[in-house]
C-alpha cells in the first residue's frame, strides 16, 4: 500500500514536471527556428547589397551623370540588422534600384552589355530568395507567436520571459 502511494505520488510529480520540460524544449526551438530564419533574411540581404557594387562598377562608365544615384544605392549597404530597420532600408533600396532600372533604360549599349544582364538576372534571382526566406521567416515567427499565446505554453513563455515577436514587413 504504502509502494502503492510512493508510486502514485512520484507519478504526480513526474509528469507535470515532464510537460513543462517538453514544452519549454518546444519553445526554444521555435524561437531558435526564429532566430535562423533572421538569419536567412540577413545573408540574403547582404547578397543583395553586394551585387551593388558590381552593378554600379559595371554602369558607371555608362551612367557618368547618374553619379548621385549609384552613390545612393551604395549608402544603403551599411545600416542596423533588427527587423524595423531592415524594412526600412530595403524599402529604400527598393526605390533607388527602380529609379536605376528606369535610368539605365536610356543607355542602349548598358542593356545590351552581357556583364550587366548577367548582374540584372543575379539581382531579380536573389530577389526571389529574398522573398522566399521572407515567407519562412514569417511563417517561423507565426509558430512561434502561436505557441507562445496558446495554452499551456503561453504559462511557461511567461515565466521564461518569452514574448510575442514582430513579422517582417516589406513595403514593396
Amino acid at each position: 500500500m504504502l509502494l502503492i502511494l510512493i508510486c502514485s505520488l512520484a507519478v504526480l510529480i513526474l509528469v507535470p514536471l515532464i510537460v513543462v520540460i517538453v514544452i519549454k524544449n518546444s519553445l526554444i526551438a521555435k524561437e531558435n527556428q526564429v532566430e535562423n530564419a533572421f538569419a536567412s533574411v540577413d545573408v540574403m540581404l547582404k547578397k543583395r547589397f553586394d551585387l551593388i557594387p558590381q552593378l554600379t562598377s559595371c554602369v558607371s562608365g555608362y551612367m557618368t551623370h547618374e553619379k548621385d544615384l549609384l552613390e545612393k544605392l551604395t549608402a544603403l549597404r551599411s545600416g542596423s540588422r533588427d527587423t524595423e530597420a531592415l524594412a526600412q532600408s530595403n524599402h529604400e533600396l527598393q526605390n533607388q534600384f527602380s529609379q536605376f532600372l528606369i535610368k539605365a533604360e536610356a543607355y542602349p549599349d548598358l542593356k545590351a552589355s552581357d556583364q550587366f544582364m548577367m548582374l540584372q538576372r543575379s539581382m531579380n534571382e536573389m530577389e526571389e530568395q529574398l522573398a522566399a526566406s521572407r515567407r519562412t521567416y514569417n511563417m517561423s515567427i507565426e509558430i512561434f507567436n502561436n505557441a507562445v499565446l496558446q495554452f499551456p505554453s503561453s504559462i511557461i513563455a511567461k515565466r521564461n520571459k518569452m514574448s510575442k515577436k514582430e513579422y517582417l514587413k516589406f513595403n514593396d
